[in-house]
């Protein structure tokens, strides 16, 4: 029997995805601040001038995607493997997606208090789906 992809898989697919880009969106921008002697270095020290305020808000913006991404993941694998997949589900996990592409402009541009507020409706959407793999 062939692998299922439900929607929620699929959404962890494209999450990957998104983290990816922003990881290489950080990186151009930061090898074009303090350039590649650095950012290929063992980076034993500070560089010679710090990243600018959007880039070094994108760095934050990755550091936060790995802990979204830390949560998200085993819901959604707690919710395919227990069989709970559906309409909800699915909808949930488009409502991470959204939350977590609006996060990063968001945080680039230091849009407070929507910063939070996307992050936490992206947060809530994933504990969502956690108490949908449960009940």
């Amino acid at each position: 029997m062939p692998p299922v992809v439900t929607a929620e898989l699929l959404a962890l697919g494209v999450a990957l995805i998104l983290h990816i880009a922003l990881m290489c969106l950080f990186a151009l921008r930061a090898n074009l601040e303090i350039g590649p002697g650095y950012t290929l270095g063992p980076r034993d020290g500070a560089p010679k001038h710090p990243l600018s305020v959007v880039t070094a808000r994108l760095q934050r913006a990755v550091n936060n995607s790995f802990e979204s991404l830390i949560l998200f993941a085993p819901a959604v694998l707690m919710n395919v493997v227990s069989g709970q997949s559906g309409p909800i589900t699915t909808a949930l996990c488009g409502i991470f997606l959204v939350a977590r592409i609006a996060y990063i402009p968001a945080y680039a541009f230091g849009l407070t208090p929507w910063r939070s507020l996307v992050w936490a409706i992206g947060l809530f959407a994933t504990l969502a789906i956690v108490i949908a793999s449960l009940i």
